[in-house]
């Protein structure tokens, strides 16, 4: 109760943080099905949650995914997650770069780190193309 009350955990997290004090299998598989029957914990509000908060924070789709599967999450609660996040990934992406780098790239090896970064963000082969080929000030974007 204590872990859910600071913030969302997925009933993986939980049962890693339950099996790490020691208890048993049973106890917590128990412990956790009464949470869910409660409402109190629930992987889709989680996921919706968590990608929320990683968008917020500039990173993109796949990274966001890779990141709920780790805790967990899959099939149709990813993309539920997804569907709650609200937010244009290829807006998203111009504005993570343009945070990074304070201009577009000039060079092939700039192009090149900048859209390394990109990737590592999370973002898609479309998302960064818009990123390195748009800034704030074009129109048409």
């Amino acid at each position: 109760m204590a872990a859910l009350a600071r913030r969302e955990h997925s009933r993986r997290e939980l049962e890693r943080k339950l099996g790490a004090r020691g208890l048993d299998g049973a106890v917590i598989e128990a412990a956790l099905n009464d949470l869910a029957g409660r409402g109190l914990q629930d992987d889709g509000r989680f996921a919706a949650s968590y990608a929320r908060s990683r968008a917020a924070r500039g990173f993109g789709p796949r990274r966001i995914v890779a990141e709920l599967r780790e805790r967990g999450i899959d099939g149709a609660a990813l993309a539920v997650a997804l569907d709650a996040v609200e937010v244009d990934f290829r807006t998203l992406a111009r504005e993570v770069r343009e945070r990074k780098f304070s201009h577009p790239p000039q060079s092939l090896p700039e192009r090149a780190r900048q859209t390394r970064f990109l990737e590592y963000r999370g973002f898609e082969a479309d998302h960064i193309r818009h990123a390195l080929e748009h800034t704030t000030d074009d129109e048409d974007f």
